[in-house]
């Protein structure tokens, strides 16, 4: 169930987040090269292949800690049905910083696996660092990713744009345009940008603008190409959003639900120069924009809770003090255990005990007898009605078996509760 604007979560400041599409025929080989590559040229520490159900490695490099027995699967964070594969890699930054990083693979409808591709790809990555990011880190996209052309890796889950190259507007339905930007600032967890060309570039001025960018932006941000006649259609198609691109200048769209801080003006540029030099003003706002807390959607929420409960790449130091966990987690359980079947012995002794007390005593109450009352004379018979029996009296036998039943079970139940407790 979607949250509405007012429940929404920020995305943690130390999380890296990206969606998008691959359109290739095999994209966990493209990924698997470039980890092997990368791990190879020590620019990772370590890697893991995994299928999504799968708590040991599937493939090459990494090693698995060993599963908890105690953990449930709702308490794993288990990827959707659809997922294909798992990938995990770890590295540092700065020097010593730990970036773990989680990439899923999914099944999309109508793709047949082994045959020509008919449907691209879905891929989530989820990364997180031990302090806030910081977005001149390397981008965790071109850690799973080849950064090459080649590789079709790059499209937004909205059909159309690419994160690394410009995607040119086309004008042949104004209501596909709309829709399109509209989804783009709906579906997409990337950043959108319209530029506005105030004449036709040249060869320069048709390169993207995101290779300006830090690393940890380049492939968050999606920059959509307006052509001069397109100036008055969209800004017809982006009204609905409430932001206007001024002509020749760009505007940055906001999302939905909106960031808390955005300003329609405040992100808008008036004038970016598309002759191949860096769009300083431009490089800013999209920045600043980035820095505002984002939105947390319940897909995005799902790759965070995985990344974090259901994490197998563990270091030595890591694994040795799983290991000690486990160990004292079945340590207490088995003391449990213990201390439970030591109370409910005595427990049962003490009632078995009970009931050969109240075993002996039944046949002495066999013998006792009230003397029946002599039948009155009729001369001596009373007038009034004979008064009516009074209630027999409580069995003493009776009430000392419940009472040591009670006790023994109790016993044994406050002791149960003590040790939950």
């Amino acid at each position: 169930m979607p949250k509405t604007s007012s429940s929404v979560t920020a995305a943690p400041d130390t999380t890296w987040l990206g969606h998008g599409r691959h359109l290739g025929p095999e994209p966990e080989k493209d990924v698997r090269r470039n980890l092997i590559a990368l791990k190879s040229a020590g620019l990772i520490d370590d890697f893991l292949d995994l299928a999504p159900d799968d708590s040991s490695p599937a493939g090459v490099g990494g090693r698995a800690g060993p599963p908890d027995p105690f953990a449930s699967d709702d308490d794993a964070a288990v990827p959707a049905p659809t997922a294909r594969r798992l990938f995990e890699a770890r590295w540092r930054v700065d020097d010593e910083v730990t970036v773990r990083a989680q990439l899923t693979t999914y099944d999309a409808p109508g793709r047949r696996r082994g045959g020509s591709a008919v449907a691209a790809v879905p891929w989530v990555i989820a990364a997180e660092a031990e302090r806030p990011w910081d977005l001149d880190w390397l981008s965790p996209a071109t850690v799973f990713w080849p950064d090459s052309d080649l590789t079709l890796w790059d499209h937004d889950v909205v059909p159309g744009p690419r994160l690394r190259s410009p995607h040119r507007l086309t004008a042949d339905d104004d209501k596909d345009l709309r829709r399109l930007l509209r989804n783009c600032t709906r579906s997409s967890w990337n950043i959108h940008v319209v530029v506005h060309e105030a004449m036709t570039p040249d060869a320069r001025g048709l390169e993207s603008l995101t290779r300006h960018l830090p690393p940890g932006l380049r492939h968050r941000v999606v920059e959509h190409r307006a052509t001069p006649e397109q100036f008055d259609i969209v800004n017809w198609a982006i009204k609905d959003l409430h932001v206007r691109v001024p002509r020749g200048g760009a505007v940055v769209l906001p999302s939905t639900p909106p960031v808390p801080g955005y300003d329609a003006d405040r992100f808008a540029v008036r004038s970016v120069f598309l002759d191949g030099s860096e769009p300083a003003e431009l490089v800013e706002r999209i920045t600043e924009f980035a820095s505002l807390p984002r939105p947390l959607t319940a897909e995005a929420e799902q790759a965070v809770e995985q990344l974090r409960r259901r994490w197998h790449l563990l270091t030595v130091e890591e694994e040795l003090a799983r290991t000690r966990e486990l160990v004292t987690k079945y340590a207490d359980a088995l003391d449990a255990m213990t201390k439970s079947r030591d109370l409910y012995r005595e427990a049962a002794e003490l009632a078995q005990a009970a009931l050969a007390e109240r075993g002996e005593s039944a046949p002495l109450r066999g013998h006792l007898s009230v003397p029946a009352p002599h039948a009155p004379s009729a001369a001596h018979a009373p007038s009034a009605p004979p008064a009516p029996p009074a209630p027999p009296a409580p069995r003493p036998e009776g009430s000392a078996l419940t009472a040591t039943l009670t006790n023994a079970f109790g016993r044994f139940r406050d002791a149960s509760r003590k040790k939950g407790d």
